[in-house]
Formats: C-alpha cells, sequence, structure tokens
C-alpha cells in the first residue's frame, strides 16, 4: 500500500482527497495545512508520496527543503491554473504536478503513475 501525505491549506480538500486516495487502495499517513507543519511532520511519517498545494510552498521558497528532509519521496504538485506554475512545479523539483481541475480519472492516472516509480 502507498503511503501518502497530504498538504494542502484547505480541510476541504485534503478531505475529498483522502477519500479520493482510499478509492486508489493509497492510505493517507499524515496531513498539514501549512508549510512549517508539513516539513516538521512529514519526514517522521515516512510517506511514499507527498501531496502539496502549490500554493501552500511560500514565496520564493522550492521544494529544495522537501527533497532534503526527504528525499525518496514523490513530489506531486497541486494546481490551481496552468500557466507558469506548471512549469516552475517541475523545476522546482517535483516529479509530478496535477491540475485541481483535472477530472477524478485523469488523477487517479496521474497519482498510479507516480505511484508506479516508488521503489520499495
Amino acid at each position: 500500500m502507498i503511503h501518502v501525505f497530504l498538504a494542502d491549506s484547505q480541510i476541504q480538500v485534503r478531505s475529498a482527497l483522502r477519500l479520493f486516495l482510499l478509492d486508489l487502495a493509497m492510505k493517507v499517513v499524515g496531513e498539514a495545512a501549512d508549510w512549517p507543519t508539513m516539513l516538521a511532520t512529514m519526514p517522521l511519517t515516512k510517506a511514499d508520496m507527498v501531496i502539496v498545494d502549490w500554493d501552500l510552498i511560500p514565496a520564493g521558497s522550492s521544494l529544495v527543503e522537501l527533497r532534503n528532509a526527504c528525499p525518496h519521496t514523490i513530489v506531486i504538485v497541486l494546481i490551481s491554473r496552468l500557466d507558469a506554475r506548471q512549469q516552475a512545479a517541475q523545476s522546482a523539483e517535483a516529479n509530478s504536478f496535477i491540475s485541481k481541475n483535472e477530472t477524478p480519472d485523469r488523477m487517479a492516472q496521474h497519482l498510479r503513475a507516480a505511484a508506479n516509480h516508488i521503489q520499495r
């Protein structure tokens, strides 16, 4: 079973993702509503994958801190709009990005594809 950490400021988004991941046979092992909490708690969970909202990442920051804390964790960035953020997410050491506007089927495809890269 894939262990996932959720990081989004909106509890409704985290709740919906938790249910969605359960349907994909993935287990949520931790959650955070802000960047500092995510950085402090995620390494303790030994998550295989983190799903983090782009807007949670502080301005002028990148995912390097997260990569240093959890180098083997797959990083999925959620974005609200497909624009320059897409390119920025990829260059900010994310493994993948998913638009919050994706259909459930497309989101499932993205998450399954990312899960296939997890080394056990």
